[in-house]
């Protein structure tokens, strides 16, 4: 899981430098600090959820991460609707955003099954 660890961390670099090409303006700035904001809770949650003190804490802590991964795809797909540059690169990040939804997922649903008693 390792991997999952850095790969969290880079989509929350990626999202900061994709944040940078963004022009700055009101409108823009709200949704800027958005990604910014949930983006980077992906990997800080994730992180936090190898450190569960339980499965139910574990467990808990990755439905964070899913819905933060969610709300990240949600800031990318207003981007790609209202930007005129930089459509390419927010569609990539949210292809990412999309991959690590699957991935915490199926970590959920695994934790869970493994959790039930035999």
């Amino acid at each position: 899981m390792n991997n999952l660890k850095e790969r969290t961390k880079k989509f929350a670099l990626d999202c900061w430098f994709f944040s940078r090409k963004i022009p700055s303006s009101r409108e823009y700035n709200a949704y800027v600090n958005q990604l910014i904001r949930c983006s980077s809770s992906v990997g800080a949650n994730y992180r936090a959820s190898q450190r569960g003190k339980s499965t139910a804490d574990f467990i808990n802590k990755l439905k964070i991460v899913e819905e933060e991964v969610d709300e990240s795809m949600y800031f990318l797909e207003l981007f790609i609707e209202i930007m005129d540059q930089n459509i390419e690169e927010a569609k990539k990040l949210h292809t990412e955003a999309n991959e690590l939804l699957s991935i915490i997922v199926a970590s959920i649903n695994t934790a869970r099954k493994n959790s039930k008693p035999k």
